[in-house]
């Protein structure tokens, strides 16, 4: 070739300047700026057509808010003719629109044709039929490629579009309702495909320009490839320099990129494109609205999966699986063979992808149970991972949850938001309490809505930091949140990303068509099965939104009750069915109301992250449960020979269900009490004048009957000592209130002080709230250093005992707030020897609390110094507890200003200890020795009144020796679980004449009690029996969803048991009734192990032993 080398040059070549290239390469695909009419986008469209010749519309606009479906919608109509330009809403409403087309006779054999929509709003076009089609989004979907047919036989063919006032993010935060959207576009599109082909090329080519690094040859040769292809492009002939520009482009992203056989290359692919769409099944748009975006999202990707065959698209959340299925059953079924073709994945698992730091064990465990069965029933399969993007931070217990339920992958990325330490990892393996283990990934790209960028490719392997041991990423791309999911520009661009990294190598190789399922397999396979990834231990603290602990604590409340009324159900209604043979398990009651419940744990529910909207959703859902539990529990306990309301000759009488034996105070309503009491000079006297106090002695799983009162009852006294000075006292706790706090509290057994000299308890502070961002999340760590005290309020004694003492005390927040506290003490009995290990031998403070609240972005928090000195707390959390650092050492310390927990936190040295106990609340900081509950906060984003009213709530302070104990669990649980009134026949009315209070002592095997003690737990108290259901798969328990397992004619009741505190513990599981068999099962009620039955004079046992914070559920068959 030398000898073609010219001599001499008379051509000099000038160097090329980048910046001034770069430049130009921008401004190809400009849409806008002085050049719009000549650049590349002016091409995308041959032709294009609005006029009625071509296109009518018509509306109809469906009164008062109302979300018809389509056969509803179209038999009420009332059309009325429209046009492009005009508004349609306020916000919220629905809009049908009946729209009719004529594809012009010249368009006759375009390669395709389009209908072009765009409202500024969501939607979804249906058939003439009523099928859903695709959604449309205003923002980034907004073409339907219209049949084939239609453009060959140029006849007027009709279609729907249902439109509903909202954007894909609804109507801003807190929600404008009175917005009205604008229809700009309802055109028929005749589309130049190579045009915007070329446009897809430029952009992934243009990418690679901008972000491979500088000394890379691949970064200057697309400077190259772009700047020909600019300088073949011809305005006047664009046809042929679009093909050639394309022709150019393939030196760069190869030949294949137009089809599926670009992923066909046997070159080793690291990053997986998994196609997903994160519907929040609540957040700035209501319930209602999410049934209509899964209806409009799902459709979407059943059109995209028909289009591009390498395309396969996973969803979680079995709600929105079950919505489907009733709102769009075409839609459904599509689904349904799309899941058969492995195209379409559900994932997950759980019943929403819900809060973690707030719900119970055993609520948790039921999104699993509810969620793994309906896959079960409807695809035939249980799902192996555990998918959660997008939640608030993750309970130390989630690896066992899932290894109970079948899953041992998981699924995040929301760490990569921390506000302060980056967490380490992105493959490791992740350990819970118990030492369960799943392998976790965290997407490299930070994101669950990746565009499917050059860019989202390159960071899916670049920002891994477990490359030394596992080189796979996933990329999880698609519009989400207000759902949509992938769009066809993003299929294409992966497509070309997979070519330039075959081509020219550098950017990390994409591969689609790859499952959920393969990637984890390829990790392990790659890993020795786990082996060689790092591990973590313990919570997956999230540096941020820790607000949600706390904001509307209306749901926070609903969330703690409904989860005790659904322990109590299932409880009765057991036994019930074991005992009446009349009576039938009401399983799909129970299924119903757990669906609610775990419905409304979704994370930015129960998180208190919403619009208003969605409070009003939630409080008529937990309403609902409560009065559903009531008529539940009332239909098992009348089956039982139990009555909630009084009969003539039954007696009052204390239920308790909880498994351990309880000593406890408890007011009973004047309407509650049987006649012959009500006639009493005792309730004449009653200070109250509507309530009689009643101490209760219970054992456990029983009811306590009235037989006997002694005047030698141990009394609680309230006293002032001096002007102003309080001090309420039990034998066993004396507490000095002086100027409306606490400034003593002696345990008179221990002999100790409790309060630190000159510090004061139940002091109610306030602090200022305005965080940087998201105000119904975030709390931040400055808000710390707004700290004030609310100034002492008016107290006066409520009550003098003899069973419970108590003052009143009012505090002013401010000229709207007002704080109304009673502290009380009740009385103390000493276990006797007989007695011992029968009740706990505890006493505490309990504080209630009613609180009109009416701030701006303000936070009310109450602390506790206590005069215990530990570097760690220790807080509970769904079926276990874990510890957490009391000082500020490093940042991560420091991250964890404000922590979740659940009805309890403690801290204790190895002598003594003090726990924190709650009925409604989840927002704790225990630093140095101060103990510290949150309370309320007043964010007005996105809900403008969260939180505003009036709120009730209780907590109490424990003191107790040594460290954290068994005791402190079960108060914490008895703090929870109230005893509920009932009556039983043939026992005799307690005589109390001449008090104003009495005591309820247990009657031996009462009438109707027996029964309620058929399933006990003796053994060591670290032990919980949580949960006592009936076996799913029953044949008098089944609803058909699944095949039945037990044996025929046999009842099975499933037992939870779980270890509470860290160490390993043996108990036997006491049945009344004679069993058959026992298996120690998965929480998915699948049989393991079986185990040794001990027949013995009161009935059979099973011996158990677990592990530390092991949670363990056994199938007692019955004989």
């Amino acid at each position: 070739m030398s000898d073609q080398y010219a001599r001499f040059n008379n051509k000099p070549v000038p160097v090329k300047i980048p910046k001034l290239y770069d430049g130009r390469i921008r401004q190809f695909t400009d849409r806008g700026g002085d050049y719009h009419d000549l650049n590349l986008p002016h091409f995308y469209d041959r032709a294009r057509n609005d006029g009625t010749d071509y296109v009518k519309l018509e509306v109809y606009d469906v009164p008062k808010l109302q979300r018809p479906h389509f056969k509803d919608a179209i038999a009420d109509a009332k059309w009325r003719k429209t046009s492009k330009g005009n508004s349609f809403g306020p916000s919220w409403s629905t809009h049908w629109f009946r729209i009719n087309i004529r594809i012009p006779s010249d368009w006759k054999y375009a390669e395709q044709v389009l209908f072009e929509w765009n409202c500024g709003n969501e939607g979804l076009i249906y058939t003439n039929e009523g099928n859903a089609v695709v959604g449309l989004s205003g923002q980034e979907r907004r073409e339907w490629i219209i049949p084939k047919d239609w453009q060959l036989d140029g006849k007027w063919h009709q279609f729907y579009i249902e439109t509903s006032c909202n954007e894909m993010s609804g109507n801003n935060s807190p929600p404008d309702p009175n917005r009205y959207f604008r229809l700009d576009t309802a055109d028929i599109v005749f589309p130049n495909l190579e045009a915007r082909a070329l446009n897809i090329d430029f952009w992934i080519i243009g990418d690679a320009s901008r972000e491979f690094p500088g000394d890379s040859w691949q970064k200057h040769k697309a400077r190259d490839v772009l700047n020909r292809i600019i300088d073949v492009f011809d305005r006047n002939n664009p046809d042929e320099s679009i093909k050639k520009g394309r022709e150019i482009a393939r030196e760069y992203i190869g030949s294949e990129v137009d089809s599926s056989q670009v992923y066909k290359t046997a070159n080793k692919a690291p990053v997986y494109g998994i196609g997903n769409c994160h519907i929040d099944t609540a957040w700035l748009w209501p319930f209602a609205e999410t049934h209509r975006k899964v209806g409009r999202s799902w459709a979407t990707q059943l059109n995209l999966i028909e289009r591009y065959p390498e395309y396969t698209f996973t969803a979680s959340q079995v709600q929105q699986f079950k919505w489907l299925s009733e709102d769009y059953p075409d839609v459904f079924a599509r689904v349904k063979e799309a899941v058969k073709g492995g195209r379409f994945i559900p994932i997950g698992g759980s019943w929403v992808e819900c809060d973690t730091n707030m719900p119970s064990g055993e609520a948790m465990l039921r999104q699993f149970l509810l969620g793994q069965r309906f896959f079960q029933h409807h695809f035939g399969f249980r799902t192996k991972t555990y998918w959660l993007p997008d939640t608030f931070g993750y309970s130390p217990q989630i690896p066992q949850f899932c290894r109970l339920v079948g899953i041992d992958r998981f699924l995040t990325q929301k760490l990569s938001w921390n506000s302060i330490n980056s967490f380490p990892h992105s493959t490791f393996n992740w350990v819970a309490l118990d030492g369960s283990q799943v392998v976790a990934h965290m997407p490299p790209d930070n994101t669950y809505t990746a565009q499917a960028h050059f860019g989202d490719v390159s960071r899916s392997l670049r920002q891994h930091k477990n490359l030394d041991v596992d080189q796979h990423g996933m990329l999880l791309f698609g519009h989400g949140d207000g759902g949509g999911g992938p769009t066809s520009e993003m299929l294409e661009k992966l497509r070309r990303c997979r070519g330039l990294s075959d081509t020219v190598d550098l950017l990390p190789r994409v591969q689609l068509g790859k499952t959920v399922d393969e990637f984890y397999d390829d990790i392990l396979a790659s890993t020795d099965n786990g082996n060689k990834l790092v591990t973590w231990v313990g919570e997956l603290y999230f540096e941020f939104h820790r607000g949600t602990y706390t904001t509307q604590a209306a749901i926070k409340k609903g969330n703690r009750v409904s989860e005790v009324i659904m322990h109590d159900v299932e409880f009765l209604a057991t036994l019930a069915s074991l005992k009446n043979k009349d009576y039938k398990y009401p399983t799909k009651d129970i299924d119903e109301l757990w669906e609610n419940v775990c419905l409304n744990q979704f994370h930015d529910v129960l998180p208190g992250s919403g619009i208003e909207m969605i409070y009003e959703d939630a409080r008529a859902i937990y309403q609902h449960i409560a009065e559903q539990g009531e008529k539940l529990a009332k239909e098992a306990l009348d089956a039982l020979n139990i009555s909630t309301h009084y009969i003539p000759g039954h007696s009052l009488g204390a239920l308790n269900t909880l498994p351990w034996g309880r000593s406890q105070v408890i007011e009973v309503p004047t309407e509650k009490i049987p006649r012959e009491v009500q006639a009493s000079s005792s309730f004449i006297s009653q200070a109250n004048g509507d309530k009689l106090l009643v101490q209760v002695q219970a054992e456990g799983s029983g009811v306590a009957l009235p037989t006997t009162v002694s005047s030698s009852i141990p009394h609680a006294t309230a006293k002032e000592i001096r002007k102003g000075v309080f001090v309420l006292e039990n034998g066993k706790l004396r507490a000095t209130i002086e100027n409306g706090v606490l400034t003593s509290v002696w345990d008179q057994d221990a002999q100790r002080e409790i309060i630190p000299k000159g510090a004061t308890g139940n002091q109610f502070v306030i602090f200022e709230d305005q965080c940087l961002s998201f105000p119904a999340w975030e709390t931040e760590l400055y808000s710390l250093d707004s700290r004030k005290e609310l100034s002492a309020g008016t107290v006066r004694i409520s009550q003098k005992g003899p069973l419970r003492a108590a003052v009143e005390i009012e505090n002013v927040i401010s000229e709207q707030s007002r704080i109304k506290t009673t502290i009380s003490l009740d009385a103390y009995q000493k276990p006797t020897k007989e007695s011992e290990g029968a009740f706990p031998d505890i006493s505490y403070l309990e504080f209630s609390c009613e609180v009109e609240w009416h701030e701006t972005y303000k936070f009310l928090k109450v602390e506790f110094p206590v005069d215990v000195h530990s570097d760690v707390a220790t807080y509970e959390t769904s079926y276990g507890a874990h510890k957490r650092p009391t000082h500020f050492n490093t940042t991560w310390e420091v991250a964890k200003f404000e922590v979740p927990a659940h009805k309890w936190a403690d801290l204790s040295d190895y002598s003594y200890g003090v726990s924190l106990i709650n009925d409604c609340k989840y927002g704790y900081a225990i630093h140095g020795n101060v103990m510290r509950l949150s309370l309320l906060r007043a964010p007005k984003s996105p809900d403008a009144h969260a939180d505003m009213g009036s709120h009730q709530f209780r907590y109490a302070l424990l003191p107790h020796r040594g460290g954290v104990n068994p005791d402190v669990v079960r108060a914490a649980y008895n703090f929870n679980h109230p005893l509920e009134i009932v009556y039983l026949p043939n026992s005799n009315p307690a005589d109390i004449d001449g008090y104003d209070s009495m005591v309820i002592d247990t009657v031996p095997e009462p009438k109707g009690d027996e029964v309620l003690r058929s399933f006990t737990l003796d053994g060591d108290k670290s032990l919980i029996m949580s949960a006592v259901k009936r076996f799913e798969d029953d044949e008098d328990v089944s609803r058909g969803l699944l095949p039945v397992r037990g044996a025929s004619g046999r009842k099975s009741v499933i037992i939870r048991v779980y270890e509470s505190l860290g160490g390993r513990a043996r108990a036997y599981l006491n049945s009344k009734q004679s069993i058959a068999r026992v298996f120690k099962t998965n929480a998915l009620e699948d049989d393991e192990e079986a185990l040794d039955i001990l027949s013995g004079v009161d009935g059979d046992k099973v011996p158990i032993e677990l592990r530390a914070f092991e949670i363990a559920t056994f199938r007692i068959e019955l004989a």
